[in-house]
């Protein structure tokens, strides 16, 4: 088979979105080499996130004058004839988004949605991007032979808030980048906990740290704990509020703020750490439940929607504002060894069913059954 994939976020985005799709690309063509692996990338990007191997992962770019002055344009819709010139057969939308015109060529399109927290959390976003978001969706889903829904959660509200037929939702979870699954010397972990001044025992979070994201939770629930926190992820707006707190209740030798830590890095951090605690409102997955849980590293979080889907039933969980649950649950994990341990076992056990391997057959049976 030769696939086309909508790959902008694979070149140019570095958190969620960007590593759902370079994670899909290198697991199915490393499982499955037997097949060509298009990605069409509307500007070659300075930066380097992902390098195709040429060997059945290619990158393709706007061929005319004409498309690589108007690159967006070419993504929406003047993509369409390259993909025929590439014999194109089948191509996914990576991100919620697909090109015009695929099926009057046809050539048969999966789209995957990774969640609705716009429409669901509103006022985390602008008027703007609302109705560009839920235009984009709604006709990429209308277009899609078939949806790939990244959670149970994110099929539901696919259903709910675009009115999608059930039957045309299929649910593949993601996986993890292969870093977050070695296990690193002693040395190594020495080596990261220097450079970035770590405690010997912290809580950990990853992620952009905004209002949705809920880290303000965890600074709270540490300050009457012996133990440190580490925040790992893009600093916003709402971080000035976490800084505010830091400063009144005297933490600010207690909350560290790292950035530009490396994927080998990060997944060391994440072998270091006490607890991984993720007390986020609303994901569409939450992947670095995942990269904790394969670090063999206990976890609390959300109690609702889809974090149980994630976490598994040897995770912890909290209403993600309950300040008090959460201290109490931090200090059962910090004190309470036979608990540590039955968490990190049970939860890396959990872990394999977001293996590589079989997300892989379960996406490359998707395109054989659209191939037919």
């Amino acid at each position: 088979m030769q696939i086309g994939f909508e790959a902008k976020r694979v070149f140019y985005n570095k958190t969620g979105l960007g590593n759902y799709s370079r994670d899909l690309i290198r697991i199915v063509s490393d499982c499955f080499p037997e097949n060509k692996y298009f990605l069409y990338n509307p500007k070659k990007s300075k930066e380097t996130l992902f390098v195709p191997n040429e060997t059945n992962v290619f990158e393709k770019n706007p061929r005319t004058a004409f498309y690589k002055k108007y690159y967006n344009l070419w993504r929406q819709r003047g993509v369409v004839a390259d993909l025929e010139k590439d014999q194109i057969r089948i191509f996914h939308g990576l991100s919620g988004e697909l090109p015009s015109g695929l099926q009057s060529k046809g050539i048969k399109s999966i789209v995957t949605i990774h969640d609705l927290i716009f429409i669901r959390y509103p006022h985390l976003y602008s008027f703007f991007d609302r109705k560009i978001h839920y235009l984009k969706f709604k006709k990429a889903t209308r277009n899609a032979d078939l949806i790939l829904a990244i959670s149970e959660q994110t099929k539901l509200d696919t259903i709910q808030f675009l009115g999608v037929d059930p039957s045309k939702i299929k649910v593949i979870y993601q996986g993890c980048n292969a870093v977050f699954k070695t296990y690193f010397s002693d040395e190594s972990k020495k080596e990261v906990a220097e450079k970035y001044q770590l405690p010997e025992k912290f809580v950990l979070n990853v992620g952009t740290i905004e209002e949705r994201k809920n880290a303000l939770t965890i600074v709270k629930a540490i300050k009457n704990l012996d133990v440190s926190l580490v925040l790992i992820g893009k600093e916003t707006k709402y971080t000035a509020q976490i800084h505010n707190y830091i400063k009144i209740n005297n933490l600010e030798n207690r909350v560290h703020f790292l950035k530009n830590v490396s994927a080998e890095e990060l997944a060391i951090i994440y072998q270091l750490a006490s607890v991984f605690v993720y007390p986020s409102i609303f994901e569409g997955f939450g992947i670095p439940i995942i990269e904790a849980l394969f670090s063999k590293t206990p976890v609390i979080t959300n109690k609702n929607g889809v974090f149980p889907e994630a976490g598994g039933p040897s995770s912890l969980y909290i209403e993600p504002f309950d300040v008090d649950d959460l201290e109490q649950k931090i200090n059962q994990v910090l004190t309470d060894a036979t608990l540590s341990k039955n968490m990190r076992e049970k939860g890396f056990e959990f872990a394999q069913k977001f293996n590589d391997e079989l997300i892989a057959q379960q996406i490359i049976s998707c395109y054989k059954e659209l191939s037919k």
